[in-house]
């Protein structure tokens, strides 16, 4: 594969060069889309032009040390986990939990996975920043200095309740205690979309363990967030997998 362009050099073009090379791999609505956005599109676009596709996922790494990328969907092993060689982590100092993205080949004869064969994100930013990161055992605990303001729509009571008498900043862990039916599940909802629609900025991600199942599915449709679910009906130790894979992509992202 050509080296070409790379997602440092697309952080650094202006928009104006960006909608050149969306124009270039004929990407549609590209002057709708967020910079960010418009970088993986171009990313991905090339990779199909080469012969490759595009692809990412969240890191687990093996005793041996290669490691797979599981869905950002399921976080579980699968059919579709694409194999990271061993050499590519030692050379980004990649840790579990880390979302790569990058350019995927096939696998070839005698192989069972796709493979990733160049890393052109690490956690949504250039992988030459990889070596800067503390690790979170490391950081540093504060109080909260910046706070989210959840409120919405005039009829959306809750959250706007929680600005007057419970503020939330940036950072800050809170728990709900109420009895059932009481509304715990709506509250949730609203705040994360009071989030989303306040501070897009923020990634958002819904941890689910032991949920209904069509409490996860009402949560999908009804929530602007990443949401990750281990159902009750699934074994103990799959939930704990996810719950484990799902706090440490969240301790990468904080890095």
């Amino acid at each position: 594969m050509s080296e070409g362009i790379n997602m440092k050099q697309l952080e650094e073009m202006t928009m104006k060069e960006l909608y050149e090379l969306a124009r270039k791999y004929d990407i549609a609505r590209y002057t709708a889309m967020r910079k960010q956005d418009l970088i993986f599109e171009i990313l991905e676009a090339k990779a199909k032009s080469e012969g490759y596709f595009f692809g990412e996922g969240v890191l687990e790494i093996a005793p041996d040390g290669y490691g797979f990328l599981r869905s950002l969907e399921t976080m579980l092993s699968g059919p579709k986990d694409i194999y990271l060689s061993q050499s590519q982590i030692r050379k980004f100092n990649l840790n579990t939990g880390d979302i790569i993205s990058g350019v995927i080949r096939p696998p070839k004869e005698g192989e069972r996975f796709n493979a990733m064969i160049k890393i052109e994100a690490i956690n949504y930013k250039s992988p030459e920043l990889a070596d800067e990161r503390v690790n979170f055992e490391n950081l540093t605990p504060d109080y909260p200095k910046e706070r989210y303001v959840l409120e919405t729509e005039k009829e959306t009571y809750s959250t706007r309740l929680i600005d007057l008498f419970a503020p939330i900043g940036k950072g800050q862990r809170g728990m709900i205690v109420a009895p059932p039916k009481t509304g715990k599940t709506t509250i949730l909802k609203e705040m994360a979309n009071g989030i989303a629609q306040n501070h897009p900025e923020t990634i958002r991600i819904v941890l689910l363990i032991d949920e209904r199942p069509e409490e996860v599915t009402d949560i999908k449709e009804s929530v602007n967030a990443k949401v990750i679910a281990a159902p009750f009906d699934m074994p103990s130790d799959k939930q704990i997998k996810i719950a484990e894979l799902t706090l440490d992509m969240c301790k990468r992202l904080v890095e």
